[in-house]
């Protein structure tokens, strides 16, 4: 079948893996890049499987916390290029709605667009105004709320990665440092507790087909109970990486999360973590027709802002 060179690139950004590696396994799997990264990971090919959804999409996220500092909103607006995701009329509107969402108190992304802003238009006229103006496609994806018994960490990495931690006990500093933690290295759980058992048996069985094939290719094999030590401890360094709590702190290796909090005597109760464009296929453009797209919108009456 026909491998484009888009869907190879996406796999070697996810495995760290060669290009011609890459094409095999992606013919092997008639084209599914999570099946071809498993297979990778289950052949010892694949060095990291950093990204679980392609991120492609233009945009910002904007965090809106509460006056008392333990309750917040975090909104991703997305545009078609980054020429506008950097534009002032854009940024405005992006902040319009995470202000909108931390007063209005939406339940849903419908109701967010339909409730209205101080003018008296609804969110979602705004939007379909600044597109007429601007000329792109702009939408409000999504956005999530989160309460804090004590402390609500908030970061944003740029405009493009943001974070909100919820903590009981510990202090400010602490709820900031956790934030911005998970803006780093993106857990996609609290604790090894709340690591799905399907998510767990799936990474006992790529990690036990994985020591399978190294103990073949040594011409060495072992007996099934060393290889299954070996895939458990693996499993456990796994499980770590991929929860909040066994991560190493990102401001101190040598200290994990859970050790961090246990001196703090704190703990966390809940994190969110947006990234621009997560999951989002952005189509492939000419990057010459969208710089004159940009001129042409300029001069039919926009003010062609660009905020560095």
């Amino acid at each position: 079948m026909n491998i484009t060179a888009e869907a190879v690139k996406q796999l070697r950004e996810r495995t760290g893996a060669g290009m011609m590696e890459c094409k095999k396994a992606l013919v092997e799997t008639k084209g599914d890049l999570d099946a071809a990264a498993d297979l990778m990971r289950k052949q010892g090919l694949a060095k990291a499987d950093k990204k679980a959804s392609r991120v492609a999409a233009e945009g910002v996220i904007v965090l809106e916390k509460s006056a008392d500092g333990r309750s917040g909103v975090m909104v991703e607006v997305n545009c078609e290029t980054d020429f506008v995701a950097r534009e002032a009329d854009f940024r405005a509107f992006a902040q319009a709605a995470a202000t909108l969402a931390a007063t209005a108190k939406p339940e849903s992304l419908e109701a967010l667009l339909a409730a209205k802003l101080e003018s008296g238009e609804t969110l979602d006229e705004r939007r379909r105004a600044l597109v007429a103006k601007i000329g792109e496609n702009i939408t409000v994806r999504r956005f999530t709320t989160l309460s804090a018994p004590t402390h609500l960490g908030a970061y944003v990495h740029g405009t493009r990665i943001g974070a909100l931690v919820a903590v009981e006990g510990g202090d400010v500093s602490l709820a900031y440092d956790l934030a911005m933690h998970v803006a780093a290295s993106n857990p996609r759980y609290l604790t090894v507790a709340d690591v799905p058992a399907d998510v767990v048996e799936k990474e006992r069985a790529i990690l036990t087909e994985q020591a399978q094939n190294e103990a073949q290719a040594s011409g060495k094999p072992k007996p099934a109970d060393i290889v299954a030590k070996m895939v458990e401890g693996r499993l456990r360094k796994t499980l770590g990486e991929i929860t909040l709590a066994g991560q190493a702190f990102v401001k101190d290796p040598d200290v994990t999360i859970e050790k961090l909090l246990k001196t703090a005597n704190a703990r966390v109760t809940a994190f969110e973590r947006f990234e621009v464009g997560a999951g989002i296929e952005k189509k492939q453009e000419d990057f010459v027709a969208e710089v004159m797209k940009q001129v042409k919108g300029s001069d039919k009456g926009g003010d062609g802002a660009v905020k560095h």
